[in-house]
């Protein structure tokens, strides 16, 4: 049995442990069955933000006809639009590869590990074991159970960055955030895009002038369904089809499309831990169970990132890297803090936000909700009077941020005005009304927003 210091179970975030772990000059064994560097790296933020960098230029560039300016259809390469998105990761992953290989005190397991004792996991039919163990095991995409799922080829964002050939129509199962990229995307350069969503609306759990917003823009260039449920999935004549049932009158339709892609949401990886074996317990969806240090019940084990369930995001999991190591290395213990976790959508229009939306700020807060419109601005003008708004949320009695939303150009950009404030100082709104912003710039619509408060 190979004896460590330190087991980390993942190489997205967790690497950022295991670089820790040898810069104190202790043994650690990183396990992944998955390309090393992570969902982030290989199958998510990354590649799929360059995919989609495109798309927005063709948007913006068929936009323009409003501010007087034509252009002709664009040339779309689609090949080499998913051959430079192909590049932004994998130079970087056999960068990882070659860099692991030559690291001291560093031990690499490409292949899937499961815990059969205490703190012992057998992978690659060798065992290994650690003293201290972190679990940023991350997620895979769920495929539901749909009659038909298993007898057809379908797409998820862990192969869609392997085809070379744009599909002519496409099908997307599930309006979430991977699914709304991604049929920003394939609209934008010429796939005939269908969003069916089981929920009421696109991005679920969005407050709904957001979502309302986003499904009035995209609508003039996608068909999208939503308050439908897939009942069936098959192939016939050559073509992908799909019956989909009304939640409101049980209706079916039936869609047909050259492909699909399945976008419903994510799943645990502990499941294929067997984390259970090592004493460390999940919830009833399978995420793993921690409490504000991050710690699981089992003593030396920690976990974060998307193996938690809590926030599926890069910059959270970092951030949850950065508190299990303290924790586990150091004297004094720090709790998380998720009170002001931001998100951002990159479609088009680009939505992102920070904190809570204003049905969840009510259920706790006496609160005050104002909103400033791109258009109102000078630059949202100049731009070509662009629809969007930014919406900010406050504590009634407190004055503290509680959260704000922004749905328009630049708004990954403009949502860390808010972002910065809620980690700053007492949190609250103030700073905003006394800072100088530039004018005419799209920064104006946050601080405008500032005019028209309403109490909820």
């Amino acid at each position: 049995m190979e004896e460590y210091d330190v087991l980390v179970v993942g190489s997205g975030a967790g690497m950022n442990i295991a670089s820790r772990v040898i810069e104190e000059g202790l043994e650690v064994a990183v396990v992944d069955k998955d390309p090393i560097g992570g969902t982030c790296m290989n199958r998510g933020c990354v590649p799929s933000k360059v995919m989609i960098y495109p798309a927005d230029i063709i948007q913006e560039a068929r936009e323009a006809e409003r501010l007087g300016v034509k252009f002709s259809d664009p040339d779309i390469d689609f090949h080499r639009i998913m051959e430079r998105t192909r590049k932004s990761y994998l130079p970087n992953r056999k960068k990882m590869e070659d860099s692991v290989k030559n690291t001291e005190n560093l031990t690499f397991y490409n292949e899937t590990g499961r815990f059969i004792d205490d703190y012992i996991m057998e992978v690659d039919g060798e065992k290994i074991k650690a003293d201290k163990i972190f679990l940023f095991s991350g997620s895979r995409p769920i495929i539901p159970p749909i009659e038909g799922i298993d007898g057809i080829d379908y797409l998820t964002n862990r192969n869609i960055f392997d085809i070379s050939e744009k599909p002519e129509s496409l099908i997307i199962i599930g309006g979430g955030y991977i699914g709304i990229e991604f049929a920003h995307f394939f609209s934008s350069v010429g796939t005939d895009v269908t969003v069916v969503e089981l929920m009421d609306s696109l991005l679920p759990g969005l407050d709904s002038d957001i979502t309302d917003l986003l499904e009035e823009k995209l609508s003039s260039r996608m068909n999208i369904l939503t308050g439908h449920k897939v009942t069936e999935v098959g192939e016939k004549d050559g073509e992908k089809f799909i019956i989909a049932e009304s939640s409101e009158s049980e209706k079916e339709k039936e869609l047909t499309a050259e492909s699909v892609l399945v976008a419903v949401g994510r799943r645990s990886n502990a499941d294929l831990l067997e984390v259970e074996n090592t004493g460390v317990e999940t919830d009833e969806k399978g995420w793993i169970k921690v409490n504000d240090y991050l710690e699981t019940d089992k003593k030396n084990i920690w976990a974060g990132g998307d193996a938690t369930g809590e926030y599926m995001f890069r910059h959270l999991a970092n951030y949850d890297a950065s508190v299990a190591w303290h924790n586990a290395f150091t004297d004094h213990k720090m709790k998380v803090d998720y009170h002001a976790v931001p998100y951002a959508v990159f479609t088009h229009p680009q939505i992102a936000g920070v904190g809570l939306g204003v049905e969840e700020a009510k259920k706790e807060h006496e609160i005050l909700v104002t909103k400033g419109r791109y258009k109102d601005t000078a630059r949202g003008y100049a731009m070509g009077d662009v629809e969007g708004f930014c919406k900010i949320i406050i504590d009634a009695n407190e004055g503290t941020i509680l959260g704000a939303h922004i749905i328009g150009p630049q708004a990954s950009v403009l949502i860390h005005e808010i972002i910065n404030l809620m980690y700053a100082g007492d949190g609250s709104i103030d700073p905003l009304y006394d800072a100088l912003h530039i004018h005419p710039s799209l920064s104006e619509v946050v601080s405008w927003s500032l005019g028209n408060w309403e109490k909820l």
